[in-house]
Protein backbone atom coordinates (compact mmCIF):
# COMPACT_ATOMS: atom_id res chain seq x y z
CA UNK A 1 0.00 0.00 0.00
CA UNK A 2 1.27 3.49 -0.90
CA UNK A 3 -1.16 4.78 -0.71
CA UNK A 4 -3.08 5.73 -2.78
CA UNK A 5 -0.76 7.75 -4.95
CA UNK A 6 -3.49 10.20 -5.90
CA UNK A 7 -3.98 11.14 -2.26
CA UNK A 8 -0.37 12.23 -2.00
CA UNK A 9 -0.66 14.06 -5.27
CA UNK A 10 -3.75 15.90 -4.11
CA UNK A 11 -1.85 16.84 -0.95
CA UNK A 12 1.74 17.17 -2.13
CA UNK A 13 4.51 16.56 0.37
CA UNK A 14 5.73 19.97 1.50
CA UNK A 15 8.65 18.35 3.27
CA UNK A 16 10.59 18.81 0.07
CA UNK A 17 12.94 21.77 0.04
CA UNK A 18 12.31 24.51 -2.48
CA UNK A 19 13.09 23.34 -5.99
CA UNK A 20 13.13 24.96 -9.39
CA UNK A 21 9.84 24.86 -11.30
CA UNK A 22 9.32 21.44 -12.86
CA UNK A 23 9.71 21.39 -16.59
CA UNK A 24 9.39 17.74 -17.56
CA UNK A 25 5.70 16.87 -17.09
CA UNK A 26 5.74 13.85 -19.41
CA UNK A 27 8.60 12.32 -17.46
CA UNK A 28 6.74 13.02 -14.22
CA UNK A 29 3.63 11.30 -15.54
CA UNK A 30 5.70 8.34 -16.70
CA UNK A 31 7.35 8.00 -13.30
CA UNK A 32 3.98 8.13 -11.55
CA UNK A 33 2.56 5.47 -13.85
CA UNK A 34 5.60 3.27 -13.20
CA UNK A 35 5.13 3.75 -9.46
CA UNK A 36 1.47 2.77 -9.39
CA UNK A 37 2.17 -0.14 -11.74
CA UNK A 38 4.69 -1.55 -9.26
CA UNK A 39 2.95 -1.11 -5.93
CA UNK A 40 0.02 -3.53 -6.46
CA UNK A 41 2.61 -6.24 -7.15
CA UNK A 42 3.72 -5.77 -3.55
CA UNK A 43 0.10 -6.23 -2.46
CA UNK A 44 -0.07 -9.40 -4.55
CA UNK A 45 2.91 -10.88 -2.71
CA UNK A 46 1.34 -9.88 0.61
CA UNK A 47 -2.03 -11.44 -0.27
CA UNK A 48 -0.33 -14.67 -1.34
CA UNK A 49 1.11 -15.06 2.17
CA UNK A 50 -1.82 -13.94 4.34
CA UNK A 51 -2.89 -17.52 5.02
CA UNK A 52 0.50 -18.28 6.59
CA UNK A 53 1.62 -15.05 8.21
CA UNK A 54 -0.17 -12.48 10.34
CA UNK A 55 -0.63 -9.06 8.81
CA UNK A 56 1.74 -7.64 11.44
CA UNK A 57 4.59 -9.87 10.26
CA UNK A 58 3.99 -8.96 6.62
CA UNK A 59 4.05 -5.28 7.54
CA UNK A 60 7.26 -5.82 9.49
CA UNK A 61 8.89 -7.64 6.57
CA UNK A 62 7.86 -4.96 4.09
CA UNK A 63 9.39 -2.15 6.17
CA UNK A 64 12.47 -4.18 7.15
CA UNK A 65 13.59 -4.63 3.57
CA UNK A 66 12.39 -1.15 2.57
CA UNK A 67 14.48 0.36 5.38
CA UNK A 68 17.51 -1.63 4.26
CA UNK A 69 17.31 0.16 0.91
CA UNK A 70 16.00 3.63 1.77
CA UNK A 71 17.88 4.45 5.00
CA UNK A 72 21.42 4.07 3.54
CA UNK A 73 20.36 6.15 0.54
CA UNK A 74 18.97 8.90 2.77
CA UNK A 75 22.11 8.86 4.92
CA UNK A 76 24.28 9.17 1.82
CA UNK A 77 22.32 12.05 0.28
CA UNK A 78 21.23 14.02 3.38
CA UNK A 79 23.23 12.86 6.43
CA UNK A 80 22.60 15.95 8.56
CA UNK A 81 18.82 15.92 8.00
CA UNK A 82 18.72 12.18 8.61
CA UNK A 83 20.66 12.21 11.87
CA UNK A 84 19.09 15.40 13.28
CA UNK A 85 15.43 15.26 12.24
CA UNK A 86 13.28 18.34 12.73
CA UNK A 87 9.82 18.02 14.34
CA UNK A 88 10.46 14.40 15.24
CA UNK A 89 7.12 13.86 17.06
CA UNK A 90 5.23 14.70 13.86
CA UNK A 91 7.56 12.45 11.88
CA UNK A 92 6.77 9.60 14.28
CA UNK A 93 3.02 10.30 14.16
CA UNK A 94 3.17 10.35 10.36
CA UNK A 95 4.91 6.98 10.41
CA UNK A 96 2.19 5.51 12.61
CA UNK A 97 -0.42 6.76 10.14
CA UNK A 98 0.97 4.74 7.26
CA UNK A 99 1.81 1.83 9.61
CA UNK A 100 -1.85 1.53 10.65
CA UNK A 101 -2.97 1.97 7.07
CA UNK A 102 -0.66 -0.76 5.78
CA UNK A 103 -1.63 -3.15 8.58
CA UNK A 104 -5.36 -2.64 7.94
CA UNK A 105 -4.93 -2.94 4.17
CA UNK A 106 -2.98 -6.20 4.43
CA UNK A 107 -5.71 -7.48 6.74
CA UNK A 108 -8.36 -6.43 4.22
CA UNK A 109 -6.83 -8.19 1.20
CA UNK A 110 -6.77 -11.44 3.12
CA UNK A 111 -10.54 -11.76 2.56
CA UNK A 112 -11.32 -9.46 -0.38
CA UNK A 113 -9.92 -8.71 -3.85
CA UNK A 114 -7.03 -6.26 -4.02
CA UNK A 115 -8.89 -3.99 -6.46
CA UNK A 116 -11.95 -3.78 -4.18
CA UNK A 117 -9.80 -2.92 -1.17
CA UNK A 118 -7.85 -0.35 -3.18
CA UNK A 119 -11.09 1.26 -4.32
CA UNK A 120 -12.02 1.93 -0.69
CA UNK A 121 -8.55 3.36 -0.13
CA UNK A 122 -9.48 6.07 -2.64
CA UNK A 123 -11.55 7.79 0.06
CA UNK A 124 -8.28 9.17 1.49
CA UNK A 125 -8.09 12.29 -0.72
CA UNK A 126 -11.76 12.95 -0.01
CA UNK A 127 -11.18 12.79 3.76
CA UNK A 128 -8.13 15.03 3.41
CA UNK A 129 -10.24 17.60 1.58
CA UNK A 130 -13.06 17.34 4.14
CA UNK A 131 -10.74 17.75 7.15
CA UNK A 132 -8.46 20.41 5.66
CA UNK A 133 -10.51 23.31 7.13
CA UNK A 134 -10.30 21.84 10.66
CA UNK A 135 -6.75 20.47 10.63
CA UNK A 136 -4.94 22.82 8.26
CA UNK A 137 -7.16 25.90 8.22
CA UNK A 138 -7.57 25.66 4.45
CA UNK A 139 -10.70 26.91 2.73
CA UNK A 140 -12.76 24.31 0.83
CA UNK A 141 -15.28 25.67 -1.63
CA UNK A 142 -18.73 24.39 -2.52
CA UNK A 143 -17.50 22.55 -5.60
CA UNK A 144 -14.93 20.53 -3.73
CA UNK A 145 -17.40 19.81 -0.92
CA UNK A 146 -19.78 18.52 -3.59
CA UNK A 147 -17.03 16.29 -5.00
CA UNK A 148 -16.37 14.93 -1.50
CA UNK A 149 -20.03 14.03 -1.04
CA UNK A 150 -20.17 12.38 -4.45
CA UNK A 151 -17.01 10.44 -3.63
CA UNK A 152 -18.45 9.13 -0.39
CA UNK A 153 -21.52 8.04 -2.36
CA UNK A 154 -19.12 6.07 -4.57
CA UNK A 155 -17.64 4.41 -1.49
CA UNK A 156 -21.14 3.39 -0.42
CA UNK A 157 -21.69 1.82 -3.83
CA UNK A 158 -18.55 -0.27 -3.32
CA UNK A 159 -19.54 -1.16 0.25
CA UNK A 160 -23.27 -1.64 -0.41
CA UNK A 161 -24.21 -1.71 3.29
CA UNK A 162 -27.31 -3.76 3.97
CA UNK A 163 -26.91 -5.80 0.78
CA UNK A 164 -24.63 -8.49 2.28
CA UNK A 165 -21.57 -7.02 0.55
CA UNK A 166 -20.34 -5.17 3.63
CA UNK A 167 -17.81 -7.44 5.32
CA UNK A 168 -14.99 -7.16 7.86
CA UNK A 169 -12.42 -6.91 5.07
CA UNK A 170 -14.23 -3.91 3.60
CA UNK A 171 -14.28 -2.20 6.98
CA UNK A 172 -10.53 -2.80 7.31
CA UNK A 173 -9.95 -1.27 3.87
CA UNK A 174 -12.10 1.70 4.83
CA UNK A 175 -10.07 2.08 8.03
CA UNK A 176 -6.90 1.96 5.94
CA UNK A 177 -8.20 4.86 3.87
CA UNK A 178 -8.91 6.87 7.02
CA UNK A 179 -5.44 6.10 8.40
CA UNK A 180 -3.79 7.10 5.17
CA UNK A 181 -5.74 10.37 5.17
CA UNK A 182 -4.25 11.11 8.60
CA UNK A 183 -0.81 10.32 7.19
CA UNK A 184 -1.34 12.82 4.35
CA UNK A 185 -2.60 15.54 6.70
CA UNK A 186 0.48 15.10 8.90
CA UNK A 187 2.63 15.22 5.77
CA UNK A 188 1.20 18.64 5.03
CA UNK A 189 1.90 19.77 8.60
CA UNK A 190 5.56 18.76 8.18
CA UNK A 191 6.30 21.82 6.09
CA UNK A 192 10.00 21.88 5.06
CA UNK A 193 10.91 19.45 7.85
CA UNK A 194 13.20 17.32 5.68
CA UNK A 195 13.90 16.26 2.11
CA UNK A 196 11.33 13.71 0.86
CA UNK A 197 13.82 10.82 0.89
CA UNK A 198 14.68 11.51 4.54
CA UNK A 199 11.00 11.68 5.46
CA UNK A 200 10.46 8.34 3.69
CA UNK A 201 13.42 6.84 5.56
CA UNK A 202 12.10 7.98 8.94
CA UNK A 203 8.66 6.65 8.04
CA UNK A 204 10.21 3.27 7.26
CA UNK A 205 12.16 3.22 10.54
CA UNK A 206 9.12 4.16 12.62
CA UNK A 207 7.04 1.44 10.98
CA UNK A 208 9.81 -1.14 11.38
CA UNK A 209 10.40 -0.29 15.05
CA UNK A 210 6.72 -0.33 15.98
CA UNK A 211 5.90 -3.54 14.09
CA UNK A 212 8.93 -5.28 15.62
CA UNK A 213 7.21 -5.13 19.02
CA UNK A 214 4.56 -7.56 17.77
CA UNK A 215 6.98 -10.11 16.33
CA UNK A 216 7.36 -12.28 19.47
CA UNK A 217 3.58 -12.81 19.47
CA UNK A 218 3.02 -13.55 15.77
CA UNK A 219 6.36 -14.80 14.42
CA UNK A 220 6.33 -17.65 11.92
CA UNK A 221 9.70 -18.58 10.44
CA UNK A 222 9.50 -18.05 6.67
CA UNK A 223 10.76 -20.61 4.19
CA UNK A 224 13.32 -19.44 1.59
CA UNK A 225 10.66 -18.78 -1.07
CA UNK A 226 8.53 -16.84 1.41
CA UNK A 227 11.54 -14.84 2.57
CA UNK A 228 12.25 -13.97 -1.07
CA UNK A 229 8.66 -12.73 -1.44
CA UNK A 230 9.06 -10.60 1.69
CA UNK A 231 12.25 -9.12 0.32
CA UNK A 232 10.46 -8.42 -2.96
CA UNK A 233 7.74 -6.58 -1.02
CA UNK A 234 10.30 -4.27 0.55
CA UNK A 235 12.19 -3.71 -2.71
CA UNK A 236 9.00 -2.96 -4.63
CA UNK A 237 7.70 -0.69 -1.87
CA UNK A 238 10.96 1.26 -1.79
CA UNK A 239 11.17 1.43 -5.58
CA UNK A 240 7.56 2.51 -5.98
CA UNK A 241 7.88 5.29 -3.42
CA UNK A 242 11.18 6.45 -4.90
CA UNK A 243 9.62 6.67 -8.37
CA UNK A 244 6.77 8.68 -6.87
CA UNK A 245 9.19 11.08 -5.22
CA UNK A 246 10.96 11.61 -8.54
CA UNK A 247 7.59 12.12 -10.24
CA UNK A 248 6.83 14.97 -7.83
CA UNK A 249 10.20 16.51 -8.71
CA UNK A 250 9.48 16.46 -12.43
CA UNK A 251 5.84 17.59 -12.64
CA UNK A 252 3.31 19.60 -10.63
CA UNK A 253 1.49 17.38 -8.17
CA UNK A 254 -1.94 18.55 -9.33
CA UNK A 255 -1.03 17.60 -12.91
CA UNK A 256 -0.01 14.03 -12.17
CA UNK A 257 -2.73 13.34 -9.56
CA UNK A 258 -5.23 11.72 -11.96
CA UNK A 259 -2.59 9.25 -13.13
CA UNK A 260 -2.33 7.86 -9.60
CA UNK A 261 -5.72 6.25 -10.10
CA UNK A 262 -4.20 4.02 -12.78
CA UNK A 263 -3.17 1.85 -9.84
CA UNK A 264 -6.60 0.22 -10.03
CA UNK A 265 -5.62 -1.23 -13.43
CA UNK A 266 -2.57 -3.06 -12.12
CA UNK A 267 -4.47 -4.11 -8.99
CA UNK A 268 -7.22 -5.64 -11.14
CA UNK A 269 -4.71 -7.48 -13.34
CA UNK A 270 -2.83 -8.84 -10.32
CA UNK A 271 -6.06 -9.90 -8.62
CA UNK A 272 -7.39 -11.63 -11.72
CA UNK A 273 -4.28 -13.53 -12.81
CA UNK A 274 -2.94 -14.41 -9.36
CA UNK A 275 -6.14 -15.02 -7.43
CA UNK A 276 -9.03 -15.23 -9.91
CA UNK A 277 -10.65 -12.08 -8.48
CA UNK A 278 -12.41 -9.49 -10.63
CA UNK A 279 -14.58 -6.59 -9.42
CA UNK A 280 -18.27 -6.95 -10.20
CA UNK A 281 -20.32 -4.38 -12.09
CA UNK A 282 -21.47 -2.37 -9.07
CA UNK A 283 -17.93 -2.22 -7.70
CA UNK A 284 -16.78 -0.73 -11.01
CA UNK A 285 -19.55 1.85 -10.76
CA UNK A 286 -18.34 2.81 -7.27
CA UNK A 287 -14.73 2.92 -8.46
CA UNK A 288 -15.69 5.21 -11.33
CA UNK A 289 -17.49 7.59 -8.96
CA UNK A 290 -14.57 7.64 -6.53
CA UNK A 291 -12.02 8.21 -9.28
CA UNK A 292 -14.10 10.94 -10.94
CA UNK A 293 -14.54 12.82 -7.66
CA UNK A 294 -10.84 12.52 -6.84
CA UNK A 295 -9.81 13.76 -10.28
CA UNK A 296 -12.22 16.69 -9.97
CA UNK A 297 -10.73 17.66 -6.60
CA UNK A 298 -7.26 17.42 -8.14
CA UNK A 299 -8.25 19.66 -11.04
CA UNK A 300 -9.74 22.20 -8.63
CA UNK A 301 -6.45 22.15 -6.70
CA UNK A 302 -4.59 22.77 -9.93
CA UNK A 303 -6.82 25.76 -10.78
CA UNK A 304 -6.61 27.14 -7.24
CA UNK A 305 -2.81 27.04 -7.22
CA UNK A 306 -2.41 28.07 -10.83
CA UNK A 307 -0.58 24.86 -11.72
Amino acid sequence: MTRPAAALANAPDPAAPAAPPPDRPLLGIGLMLASVALLPVMDGFAKSMTEVFAAAQLVWARFLFQSMLIVPLALATSPRAMLRPIRLPLQVARGFGILCGTFLFFGAIRTMPIADALALLFIAPLIVTALSPLVLGEAVGVRRWSAVLVGFAGALVVLRPGLTVLQPGALLALGAGVSFAGYVLLTRRLSHAAPPLVTLAWTSLVCLSASSLAMPMVWVTPEPVQLAKMAAMGIIGAGGHYLMIRAFEKAPAALIAPFGYAEIVTATIIGYYWFGDFPDGWTWVGIAILVASGIYISLRERVRHGA
